[in-house]
């Protein structure tokens, strides 16, 4: 019989102590960490989906009391004010119609002495930019990467996910699951959660044998609750 379940949905925690450090992710860190020590006052984080960009660049917008942009306010009356903070804006490869916007930030940015991290999952060449002077001013900031999730990050972000919701698992488990998942820590965030709930609902310990048949059921099924990436 199962029992009667919540949706126990956790937000990410995007503090300093729930970043995780690896080889991955260790000179983005670094060079984040040097604000106001930039060597431009435009930094551009990139890397791929998953590997954590969102939550370092929530620690430096933290950090630097940041206003954190998005394409209605570069679109807005408000930007000429913007840089009077530091700005973040994350996915800015993202941005669509609003390149004048951003070049024009750019250079309010510089000429107040403010600071400017814009995060992208490639450079600035692959955005499709289609204003020559952006895409040159883009080419000349900084740039740092942030790697995918090696083995040591990804068994760190499980374990401390699954202590966050108070699952005790064996370290067959953790193995098991950094055999199977893609190097993201979104995927680990949902099969921890999915693990929690079927836990739950059945009134049982998270095991590997539970979660084979989580993911197998994933791997047949492209309306599971893991969408089909994992």
């Amino acid at each position: 019989m199962q029992q009667l379940t919540f949706d126990l949905s956790l937000p990410p925690r995007y503090g300093r102590d729930d970043y995780l450090v690896s080889t991955s992710n260790a000179a983005a860190l670094a060079m984040i960490d040097r604000w106001p020590d930039w060597p431009d006052s435009v930094m551009i984080l990139v890397g791929p989906k998953g590997a954590g960009k969102s939550h370092l660049a929530a620690l430096w917008a933290a950090d630097a009391q940041a206003t954190v942009a998005t394409a209605d306010l570069l679109s807005g009356p408000d930007l000429p004010t913007l840089p009077t903070r530091p700005v973040l804006i994350d996915d800015a490869d993202q941005l669509g119609s609003s390149e004048a916007q951003l070049f024009h930030l750019m250079n309010l940015v510089r000429e107040q002495h403010s600071a400017l991290l814009l995060t992208a999952l490639q450079p600035p060449d692959r955005w499709g930019l289609a204003t020559p002077d952006l895409l040159s001013r883009l080419r000349l900031a900084p740039m740092v990467r942030i790697e995918p999730p090696d083995d040591d990050l990804m068994r760190a972000v499980l374990i401390k996910l699954f202590a966050d919701r108070q699952l005790t698992v064996d370290e067959q488990v953790v193995a098991y699951l950094l055999l199977q998942l893609d190097r993201s820590i979104d995927a680990a965030r949902r099969v921890v959660e999915v693990l929690d709930q079927s836990a739950l609902s059945l009134n049982r310990k998270v095991t590997r044998a539970m979660a084979a048949k989580l993911l197998e059921a994933n791997q047949a099924d492209e309306d599971s609750p893991l969408d089909h990436d994992l």
